[in-house]
């Protein structure tokens, strides 16, 4: 019965994360930077729209028109466990007749938050805003005597501060379009996908604000299952504030499981071609000679027996690669006639371009090679290296890495791509500080 239960039990119940992030308050500082020319691309846009006809009886000569505004000051800060706080200082220039203009400081504070609706998508949601209207100065080219407002009642009308304050939000320049962009599928190869599922709302903390993250693999369109994580991850927080704005974190987990979803896509089976023929192995086994009348060219065809695995220590990588290698002949069709069982150590490579890691196999530090089936009868270890090994060691390096060099696309918003990569490599996760940078939009 427990069995039947826990069958029914919905997947996401039992989703833990694999890798996540920390944008920081110098992120948030950058982020409010790029912001500004959009907020006040949208506040021109929506303060100096031609007014709706006014049906009063009042002089059209008396009515306010903004003519300018432009953001002075436009800041994001951060407020642990709770959000951030967004803060706009609009300067307006006003005229109610050709000879009147006069300065208004539209004031906003805004507490903001970002929530996880009930699709699964995160929101950045206005949980305060206050705005203050108040006059800086004033000059009456006509009469520079006559008697004046200051309080800026007459232009509220003008100024819907409740619309303002309902989008504030959209100031910014990550709305939640740009927040359903983190949990999009992302290609690996042509049949294989990655896509980063956020678990939660995300925490706030005085380091920045934390999110957890899940790593969903599809291959030919189906969510495929990974191997299960030893070792619960939690995104490892900074002891000190990092100037960087953004610190990624990927588990050891996370690696294993981008290998294994590479597997099982096909992604490391691959056919070596070597200078060796059957007339060249007959020389070396003799029963080969029986087998093949006539002189045919050797193939090596490489499939994984088991997943792949990612060992992660102290400024050190290593993957773990367990494979077949069928040795035949026949170019339309293969005959294998030995099979070997090859275990690949090699040390891992890791860069970030754009939004991508870029795994690579670099030095191999241990090759293990051993018969597994054969044809020809027993062959000795030791000419099985000889013969083989020198392409295996060569080969297989070369291309797994044009698999990899594709890269991996890291949990990332729109238009928005990484500089000043620092990578190191921890026990058990690789922690990624860097720098947001706004790409510029093309035309």
């Amino acid at each position: 019965l427990s069995i039947f239960l826990s069958l029914l039990v919905p997947a996401h119940t039992t989703r833990s994360p694999d890798c996540g992030g920390i944008l920081t308050p110098s992120g948030l500082r950058y982020l409010a930077e790029v912001s500004k020319p959009h907020a006040e691309s949208v506040l021109r846009k929506d303060l100096m729209a031609p007014p709706a006809p006014d049906p009063s009886p009042a002089s059209p000569s008396s009515r306010n028109q903004i003519i300018s505004v432009k953001v002075d000051e436009f800041s994001l800060t951060l407020i642990p466990d709770t959000g951030m706080r967004l803060s706009i200082e609009v300067d307006l220039g006003i005229t109610s007749a050709p000879s009147t203009t006069k300065e208004m400081r539209l004031s906003i504070l805004a507490d903001l938050h970002v929530e996880m609706n009930p699709e699964g998508n995160l929101e950045l949601v206005t949980s305060d805003c206050k705005p203050t209207l108040e006059e800086v100065q004033s000059t009456e080219e006509m009469d520079r005597s006559a008697p004046h407002k200051s309080s800026g009642s007459d232009v509220d009308k003008q100024i819907n501060v409740e619309k303002i304050c309902l989008e504030v939000a959209k100031l910014l320049l990550f709305p939640n379009e740009r927040l359903m962009s983190l949990a999009a599928p992302f290609p690996i190869t042509p049949s294989c996908q990655i896509q980063y599922l956020p678990l939660a709302a995300p925490m706030y903390s005085e380091q920045g604000i934390i999110i957890s993250l899940q790593t969903t693999f599809q291959v030919a369109g189906t969510v495929i299952p990974l191997p299960v994580s030893p070792v619960l991850f939690s995104m490892p927080e900074p002891a000190r504030p990092s100037p960087s704005h953004l610190i990624l974190a990927l588990s050891e987990h996370f690696c294993t499981s981008l290998f294994s979803a590479l597997d099982k896509s096909g992604a490391f089976n691959m056919t070596l071609l070597s200078s060796l023929t059957t007339a060249t192995l007959a020389e070396r086994i003799t029963q080969m000679g029986s087998l093949f009348q006539e002189d045919q060219p050797v193939v090596l065809k490489v499939v994984t027996r088991s997943s792949p695995r990612v060992v992660l220590e102290e400024d050190k990588a290593i993957v773990k690669l367990f494979l077949t290698v069928q040795i035949g002949t026949g170019s339309s069709v293969f005959q294998s006639f030995l099979s070997v069982n090859v275990d690949v150590t090699a040390r891992l490579h890791l860069s970030v371009v754009d939004t991508r890691m870029i795994f690579s196999l670099a030095d191999i530090e241990d090759l293990e090679l051993s018969l597994a089936t054969s044809d020809v009868g027993p062959v000795l270890a030791a000419l099985l290296e000889e013969l083989f090994l020198p392409i295996i060691r060569e080969e297989v390096p070369a291309q797994t890495n044009v698999v990899l060099s594709q890269g991996v696309h890291l949990p990332h918003i729109f238009r928005f791509t990484y500089i000043n990569v620092n990578i190191t490599i921890h026990k058990d996760y690789i922690l990624i500080p860097c720098n947001l940078q706004l790409e510029e939009r093309n035309g």
